[in-house]
């Protein structure tokens, strides 16, 4: 039978198989050993970074390395020494994060490219290496923010997410579109997205946009001539609307320009006088480049921490003068605050809320008692009892101290050793409700004795602590439906002089940001002074090259 086969029609079909079998293997050969290689080559690469890696990007690497391992090595985004699909989309997505505000060549967008164009394992290897990191560090900089914002100022410490690099490799490296993997890690809320339409549009218009600058001068007042006028009409022009053409000399500040300075003004929480002085020149001459700068940096803090931080908080927004509550997802109160001065600035923080008190004492600390109350002590040992203060041996003891009997030249500023308390009153620097929520900075949120401060546009005067200007109508949105406690009662307690404490039928947290760009409930954006200068350092960290691997 075999005979017949090989004797008989077959014998030129078997050749022929053969020969075509013989040169598909040898075909094979070369593609086994460049898949080889290349295995080769990416099994170093990780195993490489993961040796040389630097402090923080151990997790990174050892997350990406796990999902390669799983899929025994091979490559992800490359096939045949060219980029799939979906390494095609993924490249596209990293260039696209410059539309987040972030850099591009964060995530090795240029050496990428570069690498893509050669045929060696060890190139392709590591393209492939590189693209699955960047996807994984685009997803943990969209979810929770491109810097540590902990690490940037003693005063900020907001509670930043946290990126999960397991789950950002584990889901992201598969993905089927990886663009919509990481704008499924966007910021939910209706900030994010106005923000980033924004950078969009100033970017546009720093190309063509330049702000006449002003010179600093004399206060100038509705009615006063000088030669910064025109300069002023001319800059104000440029951002505002319907600002008027002189209606005489046009060196004189007439009341057209005024109504327009006064515009600006409220449109950037300063005071609405018509005055133009050092804060609203300095204002209108902030470079458009750098309101692009502040949209990037408003971009970053809204990846720290969620919008709205659950169904019932109280949001305070130092930059804005502004604190607004939120109770079961709705707003049930806004009102103006007053926050710290640039020296004493009020912390980017989130705590917890329980409860409140009627007439507080006030326990002034320690630093404040040697910088401004020593100085009057030494003038007259008797001047802070005109406040209705008291000064007491020391932090432990109730032991009152007759002032006059006091060297005070010899105390120290830097360590004051005696406690001064100012009782419950009109005069109390607290007012007569105060707020405390635990934090390392020792601040609280409370009512004060100075409300024509509220008056004022920009109204940074405190030592760190909110001062609310309405505290009752605060607490009757915050106890509204409480059968134990109400706004009269607290109100008739505060009044009569009486101390008490009442607890919130349910905790409040509260949150204290710090945002100088946002859109306002008409979703129109709204810029505010820079004036813990913050945002100057936001951006620096953010512009820092990223390092992973140590110099071998």
């Amino acid at each position: 039978m075999l005979r017949g086969i090989l004797s008989g029609p077959w014998v030129g079909r078997v050749c022929f198989c053969g020969v075509l079998a013989i040169s598909l293997l040898r075909g094979v050969e070369p593609a086994r050993a460049e898949g080889d290689a290349t295995v080769v080559a990416l099994k170093d690469r990780i195993r490489t970074a993961i040796q040389t890696a630097t402090d923080g990007s151990e997790p990174i690497l050892a997350a990406i390395g796990k999902v390669y391992a799983e899929r025994e090595h091979t490559l992800l985004w490359l096939d045949r020494g060219k980029p799939t699909r979906r390494g095609e989309a993924l490249l596209q997505a990293l260039k696209a994060m410059q539309d987040e505000g972030l850099e591009p060549e964060d995530y090795d967008v240029s050496l990428i490219e570069k690498l893509m164009t050669s045929d060696t394992p060890v190139d392709q290897a590591r393209a492939d290496f590189l693209l699955s990191r960047g996807l994984v560090l685009a997803g943990a900089d969209m979810s929770s923010g491109r810097v540590n914002a902990n690490a940037i100022d003693k005063d900020m410490s907001p509670v930043q997410r946290r990126p999960d690099y397991a789950a950002l490799a584990r889901d992201g490296l598969v993905a089927s579109d990886p663009q919509a993997f990481i704008q499924s890690l966007a910021p939910a809320g209706r900030q994010y997205p106005a923000l980033k339409k924004a950078l969009a549009e100033w970017r546009e218009r720093v190309k063509t946009e330049t702000y006449t600058k002003v010179p600093r001068g004399e206060l100038l007042r509705p009615g006063n001539c000088d030669p910064r006028v025109p300069l002023i009409r001319k800059r104000l022009s440029e951002t505002e609307a319907d600002v008027p053409t002189a209606q005489g000399d046009p060196n004189c500040y007439d009341d057209g320009l005024v109504a327009a300075v006064k515009r600006f003004q409220d449109a950037h929480n300063l005071s609405v006088d018509g005055v133009v002085g050092p804060r609203v020149t300095a204002s209108m001459n902030i470079p458009i480049e750098e309101k692009v700068q502040q949209i990037i940096v408003n971009l970053e803090r809204r990846r720290w921490a969620p919008e709205a931080p659950g169904s019932r908080y109280l949001l305070i927004n130092a930059a804005d003068y502004a604190a607004v509550f939120v109770d079961d997802g709705q707003v049930a109160f806004r009102t103006k605050v007053i926050v710290g001065t640039a020296k004493d600035q009020t912390p980017e923080i989130t705590s917890t809320m329980h409860s409140f008190q009627t007439n507080p004492y006030w326990t002034v600390p320690t630093s404040i008692a040697g910088e401004e109350y020593l100085p009057m002590l030494r003038r007259d040992p008797y001047a802070l009892q005109k406040s209705n203060m008291r000064i007491f041996a020391d932090w432990s003891s109730d032991t009152e101290l007759d002032p006059g009997t006091v060297d005070w030249t010899s105390v120290s500023p830097k360590a004051f050793p005696y406690r001064i308390r100012q009782e419950p009153g009109a005069s109390n620097a607290l007012g007569y409700i105060f707020f405390p929520f635990s934090n390392k900075y020792g601040i609280y949120v409370h009512d004060t004795s100075s409300r024509f401060l509220f008056t004022e546009g920009s109204r940074n005067f405190s030592h760190g602590c909110i001062r609310l200007q309405n505290p009752f109508a605060f607490i009757e949105a915050a106890v509204k439906g409480s059968t134990s406690v109400n706004r009269a009662r607290v109100e008739a307690m505060a009044n009569g002089g009486r101390q008490a404490s009442f607890g919130f039928p349910a905790p409040i947290t509260i949150m204290v940001t710090y945002q100088t760009v946002f859109a306002d409930d008409n979703d129109k954006l709204q810029f505010r002074d820079d004036i813990y200068g913050r945002d100057r350092k936001v951006f620096a960290a953010m512009r820092k090259t990223r390092t992973f691997e140590r110099a071998r």
